[in-house]
């Protein structure tokens, strides 16, 4: 069970993973030591799975970010789970989905013309709609 201190540990880390445990500590009222030794705990027990970065793919050349609404056109969804495997550079999520649809894809692409080829290739395993983002909020 986590304590307040350990979801203010997580807040903190979320915010900046590169946080040094001193300042960790300082920012929940614990000692260095002490924060690194929470920190261990939870990763220890699975809560704190990983650290990840943040890309801005506008900055790396991927302008064009959508979402596209999968339904697969038979029951065995492997094909299609293999080729978005071999698509990461595009495919930054893929959900499976209750409701309209199987899966939702969150991907980002540098150009229509990628973007059609990636939509000709993914029609081969599955239907799909695809909304395009204007801005984020």
């Amino acid at each position: 069970m986590l304590d307040q201190t350990d979801r203010r540990i997580l807040e903190e880390l979320a915010k900046n993973s590169r946080i040094t445990m001193k300042e960790l500590g300082e920012k929940v009222h614990l000692t260095g030591q002490a924060a690194a030794s929470r920190v261990a705990k939870l990763e220890d027990n699975g809560v704190i799975e990983g650290y990840t970065i943040k890309v801005n793919q506008a900055k790396i050349g991927c302008f064009m970010h959508a979402f596209i609404t999968i339904f697969t056109k038979n029951v065995q969804h492997e094909p299609f789970l293999s080729f978005i495997k071999t698509q990461e550079a595009h495919v930054l999520r893929n959900y499976k989905i209750s409701g309209d649809g199987c899966y939702l894809l969150e991907c980002r692409f540098p150009s229509n013309e990628v973007l059609d080829e990636f939509l000709v290739r993914l029609n081969e395993y599955a239907n799909y709609k695809i909304s395009m983002v204007i801005k984020k909020q």
